[in-house]
Formats: structure tokens, C-alpha cells, sequence
């Protein structure tokens, strides 16, 4: 019989289109699975539409079959099937849609159970890149006659009559030889054909069957076992979303999760949605109970699992996801996104954005139902993922305040329970300007710092921030509640219990002038000057600073790797007037002891960094220092 060249597009196209369209080659079985379901749908449509007897939604079935020493792999179906004429405009003009043809006739009718997918017509076509010829036998239902054709690929094809019992259609594919580059061998494997269907074909509607070789002990024998078929459902075909509430149970949510998203532990947190309207879909969303192991590394891929009615299509979306809850895993199910021709990557489009932003609403809500009524269980949550929240705000420039802000938990001066910014501000003294916060390696060593000492005696309470970032998000968020943010080393404390302390801080600055500018001028360069303190209480000194960078961004920032230039914070020396110190200094300065007055200055200096958690920039000087003092005293 002589061949026929394929009529719409040129050798090139499907060369093209074979090697290049498809990122994966294990697509092409998804791709003939679809088909069969559309198949099968369109039969079943028609039999609703025309009230033909006979079609019950039980009796539809895809089957597959594989011969490893044939190297055959066969996908059939007893759907609605395809006359020689349907076979020469579907299948011998590429990118030509029965599918689409069939959404065009349907167009306006509403019915729930049917929901085809293929658009393109290029799906079937996908089989040429594991195989070097494919055979279709297909009977249309109602038809006297099957048809069979045939193809090696980008030389034509041929179509002649045939028999088949039964309406629907066959494929076979020959599956091409293995070699260095890829391993065709595997869609010859039971365990591999199985995790495909698994993985990308689980929620087809209609049974997907294939002969599994099994082996039992064979009975009344001493050990002995023998191998059996046994033929098998391979999907679930009933999506776990769209199964009603009160027909799934926690259990059933966390088997799914753990099988899903290759986790051992139960979630934390299980957030389904399903909303109609501008964007219709379905999600069904987890929150992990521990923190990924490669979560901040560059390794992780966050994204939801992308369904188009029930297909698997795109296995991480990134663009349904904000990076501020990249922790989440789960997928979304529509039936209104727009494919590209490959069905593997979304087109972005203005659906796409609108699931996102609901999905981006539902978590926000959900947590913050979290937040107010199980603190235990988000308190956990926090301390895995609080961290990319606060990154949320901060990489926004402050953007995305409203939707994470009262997500934020800190540890303060008012216990060991976190607490949130409106809470703080709840409990806030009656005209108090600001929210005080302190930075430092932990809550413990923030608590003991100098300058916290008296602001929490005068029962104000201070926010402590444990995360480098913390300091950066704050001035993201800018105020919160009207309330502007005020470190406890900043120069001024805006409290009007200061003002008696820094009147008296002001004359002793007056009155030893001189001696606090000879410190300044021993430590060379390493201040831009020394006060008399107003802040401290027991303590002898501190440090505090003077402008936008604070001690703390001085130290993230010259930490991060590549930096460039070092930045420098305006650090202020600050010596309190009611220590014995202070006294100390003063008697030496009027002595004309110089070389006693500088050691005071670079000892007090270097305790001052080791209290803000900074390094020495001379370990061994300071340690001379100290042993010289310590031996004349």
C-alpha cells in the first residue's frame, strides 16, 4: 500500500516537534493515556446527549499491555473510536485536534463529567520519541468495519481496513533500542510503566489496567513459590481533593502527603480550598512539621504540583507559590489553564495569577488562624519557617508588611512566650512613643545587655531580636500600629523619664570635657566620640551609635561574603557618670596620668565589644592590658 505523507506541516516540523517540544520522553505515555480518557469521554458524552443504552460509566476501561522481547508497549480503550476518514484528519494531519474540534461542538453545554483535555494535537505524536513505529487499530463506535494505521514516523503513514471486535482503539508502539544516552528499556519495566501512570495519570476517571506478574508460596510446598498474573487498577482515579470532607480523614490526608511529597513525618498543617468564579480550582495545601533539610540551600525547588482535571502537567510551579511561603507543598487542579502545546509548562497568563493570589489569601488566613487560636502548633511553625516570612518582608522593601506582619513572633523582656507586634503593642505603657528592640546572639545574652538594664526597670519592654535579618525587617516594616521602631542603643530613647538623666549627663559632659575627649582621641580613630551616658544603670560603659547603621547591620553586613567595602557603623562610647570608673578616669585625666588614662580607654573599649558580641581587633593587646592592670592594682 503506498505510504502518505503526513499533510499539514513539513518533514522538519516533526522532527522538530518529536526532539523538541517534550522536555521529558516518559510525557508520551501521559499524553496516550489522555487521549484514551478523551476517547472514552466523548463516547460517554454522546451516550448522555443521545440517550443510547448500554454505555454504563463502569464498563469504560484503558488498558495496557507489554512485550519485552517484542519491545511492544500497547495502550487501548474501548472509548468512542475513529473512522479511516477520522483517522486521515487526526492522525495524518499534525496538530490536528479531534479534542478541540469536540470542545468546539460542546461549547456552551455544562455537564460535570465530561472534561477532555487534548487541544493540540500533538500529544499522540509524542510516542515517536520512544518509538521507531506505532500502529493504531481503531473501530468507531457504531462502525461495521476497524481500520488500521500505521507509521514509522516522519516518512508518512499508511491506513487500511482490519478487524477488531469491540469499538475503541488500539496503539502499539515499538519501542525503540536502548543506548548510552537513554534507557528505553524502562517503558518495558512493570514497576517503572506502573509509577508513571502513578505519577502522572492517578486521577484519570476511568480505570487504567495492567497484567502485574505477582508470586505466592506455592500451597502445601516447604517454601517454594510461583509466580502468577494478576490483572490490576493502577490509579485511584478519584482524586483525594475532590472526594467531600466528611469522606477523608486526617489519616488519610497525612498517608497522601507522606506518599506524595517524600516525607516521613505527618504535616503539620492541612489547607484544602476550592473556589469557582474567576478562577476555578481545586488545591489541596500541607504545611511540613520540620524544616526541609535543603530548605535554604539553593537546592530546594519550591512549587505546587500543577494539575489540569486531574493530569499531572507541571510537577513544582514555582509561580503559584510566593517566596514567602515556600515552604508549602501541596498542588492545584483546574480545568481553566491555559496550556502551552506541549502541556508540559504554563503559559503566564492572567488565570495563573489570579490562583496565585487566592492561594497566597488562603495561607495567610489559615496560619493566622493558627496563630490565634493553636499558638503551640504555630509557634512550631515558626521556629521552621519564620525566617523565609521575615526574608518575605525585607525582599519586598516592606511590600508585604500587611500580609506577613502579624504573622511575626519574637521573643521580648515581658517573658519567655513570643509574642506578636500588636500584642507588644497592647501591653504598651500609656504614651509611650516607640516599640524598643535589641539585637544580639540570643534572648538570654540581649537581656543582659547594658543598655537594656534600664528601660526594662522603668517597665518598658523590649523586642529581642535573635536573626540577623530581624533588625533589617523592622525598618522594612517602617511603624507598625502608628508606632515607630527604636533600638535600645539609638541615640535617642524618646522616654520622658530620661529627661532628668540626660540633663544630668549633659553637665557632667560639660564638666569633663577634656578627660572624655582623651579617650576619644586614645582610641584613635575607633569612635567618633565619647559621652557621658544618660542609659546606663550598673554597668560601666557601652556602646551605642549615631546615624542608619546599627552595630548589628555593621556586623551582617560585612558578613556577607563578597561584600566589598567594609562598612562601618558611628559608634559612640558611652560612660556611665555614677560608676566608680567614670571617678577613676577623671582622677587620672587631672593627674596628667596619660599613659594610665589611655589603657582605661582601650580596656573599657574592648570590654564594650565583647558586651555587643563583637571581636577584639587585638586579642593579645587587650590581654597585655588587662594582666598590666591587673598587676598594679
Amino acid at each position: 500500500m503506498r505510504k502518505k505523507a503526513f499533510k499539514a506541516e513539513s518533514k522538519r516540523l516533526l522532527e522538530l516537534m518529536i526532539n523538541s517540544i517534550y522536555t521529558h520522553k516518559e510525557i508520551f505515555l501521559r499524553e496516550l493515556i489522555s487521549n484514551a480518557s478523551d476517547a472514552i469521554d466523548k463516547l460517554y458524552y454522546r451516550s448522555l446527549k443521545d440517550g443510547i443504552s448500554g454505555l454504563a460509566r463502569e464498563d469504560f476501561a484503558i488498558d495496557i499491555a507489554f512485550d519485552e522481547d517484542a519491545r511492544t508497549l500497547t495502550i487501548s480503550d474501548n472509548g468512542i473510536g475513529m473512522t479511516a476518514e477520522e483517522l486521515e484528519t487526526n492522525l495524518g494531519t499534525i496538530a490536528k485536534s479531534g479534542t478541540l474540534g469536540f470542545r468546539g461542538e460542546t461549547e456552551g453545554e455544562e455537564n460535570e463529567d465530561i472534561d477532555v483535555i487534548g487541544q493540540f494535537g500533538v500529544g499522540f505524536y509524542s510516542a515517536f520519541m520512544v518509538s521507531d513505529h506505532i500502529t493504531v487499530v481503531s473501530r468507531a463506535y457504531g462502525a461495521d468495519t476497524a481500520n488500521l494505521w500505521e507509521s514509522d514516523g516522519v516518512d508518512g503513514y499508511t491506513i487500511q481496513p482490519c478487524e477488531k471486535d469491540g469499538h475503541g482503539s488500539v496503539i502499539t508502539l515499538h519501542i525503540k533500542p536502548s543506548g548510552d544516552e537513554e534507557d528505553y528499556d524502562r517503558f518495558l519495566d512493570q514497576y517503572q510503566l506502573q509509577q508513571l501512570v502513578r505519577k502522572y495519570s492517578d486521577y484519570i476517571r476511568y480505570p487504567i489496567r495492567m497484567d502485574i506478574k505477582k508470586n505466592r508460596p506455592i500451597e502445601g510446598s516447604d517454601g517454594e513459590y510461583e509466580d502468577y498474573i494478576e490483572n490490576e487498577t493502577l490509579n485511584s482515579m478519584i482524586p483525594i481533593w475532590k472526594r467531600s470532607k466528611s469522606e477523608v480523614s486526617d489519616e488519610d490526608y497525612a498517608r497522601f502527603y507522606r506518599d506524595k511529597f517524600a516525607d516521613f513525618k505527618d504535616p503539620l498543617k492541612v489547607i484544602r480550598m476550592s473556589t469557582e468564579g474567576s478562577a476555578t480550582f481545586n488545591a489541596l495545601l500541607f504545611v511540613p512539621s520540620q524544616t526541609p533539610f535543603n530548605y535554604y540551600s539553593k537546592e530546594y525547588e519550591k512549587g505546587l504540583k500543577l494539575y489540569a482535571s486531574g493530569v499531572l502537567i507541571t510537577e513544582c510551579c514555582a509561580e503559584l507559590l510566593p517566596d514567602c511561603f515556600s515552604f508549602v507543598k501541596g498542588l492545584v487542579d483546574s480545568q481553566d489553564l491555559s496550556l502551552n502545546i506541549s502541556r508540559e509548562l504554563l503559559q503566564h497568563d492572567r488565570q495563573l495569577r489570579l490562583i496565585a493570589g487566592q492561594i497566597e489569601k488562603k495561607i495567610k488566613n489559615e496560619l493566622k488562624s493558627m496563630l490565634n487560636n493553636d499558638r503551640e502548633k504555630y509557634t512550631e511553625l515558626f521556629r521552621n519557617f519564620g525566617l523565609q516570612m521575615k526574608y518575605g518582608i525585607y525582599s519586598s522593601f516592606g511590600q508585604k508588611k500587611d500580609l506577613l506582619g502579624d504573622l511575626l513572633l519574637y521573643r521580648s523582656s515581658a517573658g519567655d512566650d513570643m509574642t506578636t507586634l500588636s500584642e507588644y503593642c497592647g501591653r504598651m505603657r500609656e504614651n509611650q512613643k516607640y516599640i524598643y528592640f535589641a539585637s544580639g546572639d540570643s534572648a538570654e545574652r540581649i537581656a543582659a545587655l547594658p543598655q537594656c538594664e534600664r528601660l526594662i526597670d522603668l517597665g518598658y519592654e523590649i523586642i529581642y531580636l535573635t536573626d540577623d535579618i530581624d533588625e533589617f525587617v523592622l525598618r522594612s516594616i517602617g511603624t507598625w500600629e502608628e508606632k515607630e521602631f527604636r533600638s535600645v542603643s539609638g541615640d535617642d530613647l524618646g522616654i520622658d523619664e530620661d529627661e532628668t538623666g540626660k540633663k544630668e549627663a549633659a553637665e557632667a559632659q560639660e564638666q569633663n570635657k577634656d578627660m572624655l575627649e582623651s579617650v576619644c582621641s586614645a582610641l584613635d580613630g575607633k569612635v567618633t566620640k565619647v559621652i557621658a551616658s544618660h542609659r546606663l544603670k550598673s554597668h560601666p560603659v557601652c556602646l551605642s551609635t549615631e546615624g542608619a547603621i546599627s552595630l548589628e547591620m555593621e556586623k551582617v553586613l560585612n558578613a556577607v561574603p563578597g561584600a566589598g567595602e567594609t562598612i562601618k557603623a558611628s559608634r559612640v562610647l558611652e560612660i556611665n557618670t555614677s560608676h566608680p570608673i567614670f571617678a577613676k578616669l577623671s582622677a587620672l585625666h587631672e593627674a596628667g596620668s596619660t599613659d594610665k588614662l589611655n589603657t582605661c580607654a582601650r580596656l573599657l573599649y574592648g570590654q564594650a565589644l565583647l558586651i555587643e558580641g563583637l571581636p577584639l581587633e587585638d586579642p593579645v593587646e587587650f590581654a597585655r592590658l588587662m594582666s598590666e592592670m591587673m598587676a598594679e592594682s
